[in-house]
């Protein structure tokens, strides 16, 4: 196994894991909130694909996904490709009103098949790349990169199938 074909497993897991979190979800469970400062598993959909796009497209010098393919017109939310959900408060992620589970599905696939695409270019080489961010010592690599935007997608996907658990219970998942 090579270095694309680590990176890419880790990357089509994330919207194998959000396929299995969103499948049969009511619209009052993506956007329930297991506590008033907490997410919903809408908002964590919403973000972790809105900082995958985000952290991706500047690497492959392209327009965010969420911009070229309308995205925000689905999710009913700005055009405003700064908008992700970091530094957001409790009362404005509060305010995310989830549109219907396929819409995070096909903004993840659009996004993984992407990054996948952008994978199969990398060298080794490629890959220790420094990124221009002179507010970061070290400075980041495009290997980093990658990886951080995978661990943080991971992350996320946890906890809205954390909370998924919290609604349903035992057993809610079909693998």
């Amino acid at each position: 196994m090579n270095h694309q074909d680590v990176l890419i497993d880790g990357y089509k897991r994330i919207p194998h894991f959000l396929k299995i979190v969103l499948d049969g979800i009511t619209q009052d469970k993506l956007d329930w909130r297991p506590h008033p400062d907490a997410n919903s598993i809408g908002w964590l959909a919403w973000h972790l694909v809105r900082q995958h796009d985000g952290q991706v497209a500047p690497l492959i010098g392209e327009e965010q996904i969420w911009i070229s393919q309308g995205f925000p017109a689905r999710f009913k939310r700005p055009a405003n490709p700064m908008e992700s959900g970091f530094g957001q408060t409790p009362e404005e992620a509060a305010a995310f009103k989830s549109p219907e589970a396929s819409v995070f599905l096909d903004y993840a696939d659009a996004v993984t098949a992407r990054t996948i695409s952008y994978i199969k270019t990398l060298t080794e080489e490629d890959l220790d790349r420094e990124l221009d961010e002179p507010q970061y010592t070290p400075l980041p690599t495009v290997g980093v990169r990658l990886v951080s935007i995978l661990e943080d997608s991971q992350f996320h996907a946890g906890q809205a199938a954390y909370i998924r658990g919290l609604i349903e219970g035992y057993g809610w998942q079909n693998y």
